[in-house]
């Protein structure tokens, strides 16, 4: 780790504006508009959107329901940005793909704009779909196996949890070795050290952001980290609390109906650990002290994968990007 992933950071105040590394580019959702930042060459292109604000009183705002109403509204957000950023960085000398007869029959019937819907929404549910199989469902299935010789439900799940742990990190590792992501990750750099500049009262500039860390508490990735552990957790409480309400499921020990009915409960549980994700995320970063430093330890340990240091050309399209979502009344983004 670099001396600027450990130099302490002057924060004066919190920010609820954070953002996405795209294929050249950023995008910044900030308390009003949500803009995005592409880099084609030395020209940049800016695209501002305003953004649909709930009321604070909205049922969508109620703890435990907020975490996963935000969690699946940053998904949407996040596959439009990056299928923008796809169009407005792409080469114009490069062949562009005719659209097959599906399409064309699909975007006729529909209509251009909620064809784009449909293919936004089968992009995250896929997206969604695949974390799911990867990261939850397999290793569920894995450590089903070892039920007929392992009767303590806590030690199966920790088994899980471990597996599930490995391919994540493994899979995260593997993603930042590609040399296609080493950029993405660059811009996710810039994306925390603008941030981190912006936090600290300091000017905007390309110099005052080279000298910030790239590491941030309150990163949107490491929040995935946190899941995985959190998982753990829940899962072992619920299993436990399962099996106490219905001890006729002892005797399905071993058996394929067993591990089906553990896997389906345990899915279902999903959205809870997403919400209990979130609002620990959330103390967290309106919280300093000891016991959200260890809360945000390991976050802050796992960006050292998904962020790397920026170049100047990166950390100006991060501070297009912030400038562009800067509220009109000061302070109005804080945490």
């Amino acid at each position: 780790m670099s001396n600027k992933d450990t130099q302490p950071c002057c924060e004066k105040f919190k920010t609820m504006i954070g953002g996405q590394a795209l294929i050249e580019g950023i995008m910044m959702r900030g308390p009003e508009k949500d803009a995005i930042v592409i880099r084609k060459g030395e020209e940049l292109t800016l695209e501002c959107t305003p953004r649909k604000v709930r009321p604070k009183r909205s049922f969508c705002n109620l703890p435990f329901i907020r975490g996963c109403v935000n969690f699946f509204d940053a998904q949407v957000t996040g596959v439009k940005a990056l299928m923008r950023s796809a169009d407005l960085s792409a080469d114009e000398d490069t062949p562009q793909t005719e659209p097959s007869k599906f399409d064309l029959w699909l975007e006729k019937k529909l209509g251009n704009e909620r064809f784009q819907k449909v293919v936004i929404g089968f992009a995250v549910v896929l997206g969604l779909g695949l974390s799911i199989c990867l990261f939850f469902l397999l290793p569920m299935i894995v450590s089903g196996f070892f039920d007929r010789w392992i009767h303590n439900i806590l030690t199966l799940n920790l088994i899980e949890g471990i597996i599930r742990m490995t391919i994540f990190f493994g899979y995260m590792i593997l993603v930042s070795r590609m040399k296609e992501m080493r950029r993405v990750f660059a811009y996710h750099g810039a994306e925390h050290k603008t941030i981190r500049c912006y936090e600290a009262g300091l000017e905007l500039t390309v110099e005052n952001v080279r000298t910030q860390t790239r590491l941030h508490p309150r990163c949107g990735t490491s929040f995935l980290l946190i899941v995985m552990v959190i998982s753990i957790l829940v899962f072992s409480i619920a299993s436990s609390g399962l099996l106490a309400l219905i001890p006729a499921l002892e005797a399905l020990r071993g058996r394929f109906l067993f591990r089906l009915i553990m896997i389906l409960f345990k899915l279902l549980l999903l959205p809870l650990v997403v919400s209990i994700t979130y609002e620990i995320n959330r103390f967290a970063g309106r919280h300093d002290n000891g016991f959200t430093k260890i809360l945000t330890a390991p976050g802050m340990w796992f960006q050292t994968f998904t962020t790397n240091e920026p170049d100047d050309s990166m950390i100006e399209v991060a501070i297009a990007a912030v400038k562009a979502v800067l509220p009109e009344e000061e302070g109005a983004d804080r945490w």
